[in-house]
């Protein structure tokens, strides 16, 4: 492949430095090339760069324009533009060492007239796409459709009322699975950004659920039909820009999926600030989606809770971190998904700098919280206190309760006669804080 002038000249490959250095383009906590327990820390960790918030976003909010300008965004046409864009892309993320990238297909190539042109398009970014992957060994984490974006999705794509546009999306979303394939993609993720309702006066609530657990239902068949193998991931998001959205959190999805026979092809890509829009900690979306076996995938992110919608900042805050990676090993690790710092950079944060200063900070955090919560569970304390508490389910009449074999008759004849009046157990709460605090406080 042809070697192409650095679009990115004033950053050089961001370099581990240790947690003592100033540099604030070096990594103080990630050593990707560290090896732990037979893998390197990129391998475990898996970091994933989101195009569309890195290399689509340019600084606009609800109340203004664009303020982020790009020397690669010019061009003969859109097209053109779109492959300068992936070179700078691809520069971006071997400089700041990510293994995996993550697009929606409108992303990465733009939409044409019509759908033939709009997959012409996509065609062509795709090839070079695939190029540049063969060069410098970023993979695809995943791929998934925009199917929000356009007003033809106003009222939804696979929930809409319109046979029309659930064709439609059925259409791109075939295709988009076809590149994902392409390229190599180990996951294909479903954001339903619109399937959701704002008003019950005009909304088949029963009808609409229905026509969405079909739509997964083509998804399923048509990756086994062109062989497809890797993971399907929901991402869970309650609210905005529906004011409410039928993939709600884990818990509700779970409840879909099992309603129409699905849960078996699909797991979750679980994002901070939409657990936090739930009303729901960061930690408890990852424990919902494990209890259940289908914990897939991150979306690394936080979100202002000064604010009610989705603003998508970096992540650099230990305490929440650690917690969650605590039950993602806990849980077996992510398989083939991954970290994707769906994160965007401040409107005033208009410097190519920035974007490596995003991703350094957001990926030294999850690289200390990886090591803090590997330390935290080879000690070994908490899962003690919690063996402990749940004791009495262990053996004795607890173990039948669990095992099913004594019911209301039997458990009132043991309070009446034997057991009498509980006695109190400390929850340890406030130790168990403390206990966490020492181990953040005092790192690795």
């Amino acid at each position: 492949m042809k070697k192409t002038k650095a679009l990115i000249p004033s950053v050089q490959q961001i370099a581990y430095d240790g947690a003592k250095s100033n540099n604030p383009l070096a990594f103080k906590h990630y050593n990707p090339d560290e090896v732990i327990d037979g893998k390197t820390m990129a391998e475990h960790l898996r970091f994933s760069i989101a195009y569309w918030h890195s290399f689509r976003g340019n600084g606009s909010d609800p109340f203004g324009s664009g303020t982020i300008n790009r020397p690669w965004e010019s061009g003969k046409d859109a097209v053109t533009v779109a492959l300068k864009r992936m070179d700078a892309a691809f520069e971006f993320f071997t400089k700041i060492r990510a293994p995996f990238y993550a697009f929606h297909d409108r992303d990465i190539a733009p939409e044409g007239k019509t759908l033939a042109e709009s997959n012409k398009n996509l065609d062509k970014i795709v090839a070079h796409a695939k190029e540049l992957q063969k060069a410098t060994g970023v993979k695809l984490l995943w791929g998934t459709a925009n199917l929000f974006s356009n007003p033809r999705f106003m009222n939804g794509a696979s929930t809409n009322p319109d046979a029309h546009v659930f064709a439609y999306a059925a259409a791109q979303v075939k295709k988009a699975m076809e590149v994902t394939k392409e390229l190599g993609g180990e996951n294909y993720v479903f954001w339903g950004g619109r399937e959701g309702y704002e008003t019950l006066l005009n909304t088949n609530l029963g009808r609409e659920q229905d026509h969405l657990a079909a739509f997964m239902q083509m998804a399923v068949d048509y990756a086994k039909e062109i062989g497809f193998k890797g993971q399907f991931l929901i991402e869970p998001k309650p609210k905005e820009p529906t004011k409410h959205q039928y993939d709600f959190d884990c818990a509700t999805c779970i409840g879909f999926l099992r309603t129409y026979g699905l849960h078996k092809h699909f797991k979750f890509n679980i994002e901070t600030n939409h657990a936090t829009l739930a009303g729901h900690p960061f930690q408890h979306e990852i424990e919902v989606a494990a209890a259940a076996d289908m914990l897939g995938s991150i979306d690394a992110n936080t979100g202002d809770t000064m604010l009610g919608w989705d603003t998508d900042q970096f992540n650099t805050d230990t305490r929440e971190l650690t917690l969650a990676m605590v039950s993602i090993l806990k849980a077996g690790g992510l398989g083939t998904g991954g970290f994707n710092f769906d994160a965007k950079l401040r409107r005033p944060s208009v410097d190519i700098e920035d974007l490596f200063y995003a991703h350094i900070g957001g990926m030294d955090a999850y690289a200390l919280a990886f090591k803090i919560a590997r330390k935290i569970l080879a000690e070994g304390k908490f899962e003690q206190i919690v063996a402990d508490r749940y004791s009495s389910f262990d053996k004795g009449f607890g173990a039948d309760i669990e095992n099913g074999k004594v019911g209301f008759k039997e458990l009132e004849k043991l309070v009446l006669t034997k057991l009498g009046e509980p006695k109190l157990q400390s929850g340890k709460q406030e130790y168990l804080e403390n206990l966490m605090a020492q181990y953040i406080n005092n790192g690795v």
